[in-house]
């Protein structure tokens, strides 16, 4: 009678585990750091990423979504996500510091419009060459969202042309292939943490920067410059990106949710960037009627810009094939 009582429990026990409800296991929290401000598209896009997950997996998940750089700068990030003490973080420009290939999308031009990034974020040969190799690094890149298209503000002149550049200084991020552009344009190229640009905008530390409109707008560097010169000279992305050691601790199908949930927020990003390149300008003159916005001369900055790819196709790994193939993807 004991055994068949012992028998009993044990079986009540073993049912009782299959059907404990999901928020009885352990929750599974994601931090996800990036260098945007409250009002940032990256801040907007980590966000909905967060809604979407905890829609599509309930208690199991919660994304913690940390702004203003508050868990490190994108170079501190990078270590932390290796060494498994950080989740997610969300890097733009730094990547081509890691992989020689996302200097691509240093090129200036080649992204001509959302649509095009939306092939290059779906090709397969994209990924193959861009994506799949950052797991033997330490990192696990999940899909393409959007920084958006660069703009160069600056307190001196307006810019129409390259030449227009010409000596001032101009705040970049950390990249080799930003700073050849800005000095094949002629400004001189000031590498610096983007939470310090506002302040050395004010003190006239530089003249100037360049960030798509979400960013300028994010970080309020309206506030403390004369002109908005629309250039649109390089079209960023950011990249989703989690720690590989992380990543393969999760349990499969949480992967497979939080992969397929990242590809889906790009669209969102991308026709969120959209949205906000079409209002933000009109936004920032209101709200300092100083601010003086125009149009470039691209062709201009196209046709200074030939050297750089020049450059690219020589000394990066199959460089030309990579520039081919994402010029290919054009509507």
């Amino acid at each position: 009678m004991r055994n068949l009582w012992v028998t009993g429990v044990v079986l009540v026990i073993l049912l009782t585990s299959l059907f404990l409800p999901t928020h009885a296991q352990p929750k599974i929290v994601i931090r996800f750091g990036h260098d945007g401000g409250l009002e940032s598209l990256y801040q907007r896009t980590a966000q909905e990423f967060a809604k979407r997950l905890d829609k599509e997996l309930g208690a199991r998940v919660e994304v913690r979504v940390f702004r203003n750089s508050q868990v490190g700068t994108d170079e501190e990030l990078i270590r932390t996500l290796r060494g498994g003490a950080l989740e997610m973080f969300l890097p733009s420009t730094i990547m081509s510091a890691v992989d020689d290939g996302f200097g691509v999308f240093e090129m200036p031009y080649i992204i001509v419009n959302r649509a095009q990034m939306k092939r290059v974020a779906e090709n397969a040969d994209v990924q193959r060459i861009l994506l799949d190799p950052q797991a033997l690094k330490g990192l696990r890149v999940l899909a393409f969202w959007e920084n958006g298209f660069r703009h160069v503000t600056n307190n001196v002149r307006p810019i129409v042309r390259p030449d227009d550049l010409r000596g001032l200084k101009l705040r970049i991020p950390r990249s080799a292939w930003r700073q050849r552009i800005v000095q094949v344009y002629g400004a001189n190229p000031v590498p610096m943490t983007f939470g310090e640009v506002y302040k050395a905008l004010r003190v006239g530390v530089i003249d100037g920067q360049e960030n798509p409109l979400a960013q300028i707008w994010g970080a309020k560097f309206y506030e403390v410059q004369s002109y908005l010169s629309l250039t649109g000279h390089v079209y960023t992305p950011v990249y989703p990106t989690a720690g590989e050691r992380w990543w393969q601790a999760l349990p499969p199908d949480v992967r497979t949710v939080i992969r397929r949930v990242a590809v889906e927020v790009g669209d969102y990003s991308r026709a969120e960037g959209e949205r906000l390149d079409s209002s933000l300008v009109q936004q920032m003159t209101k709200a300092n009627p100083q601010l003086k916005v125009n149009d470039v001369d691209k062709k201009a900055f196209m046709n200074a810009s030939a050297t750089l790819y020049e450059q690219f196709a020589k000394e990066v790994s199959s460089g030309a094939d990579l520039i081919r193939l994402v010029q290919s993807l054009r509507p």
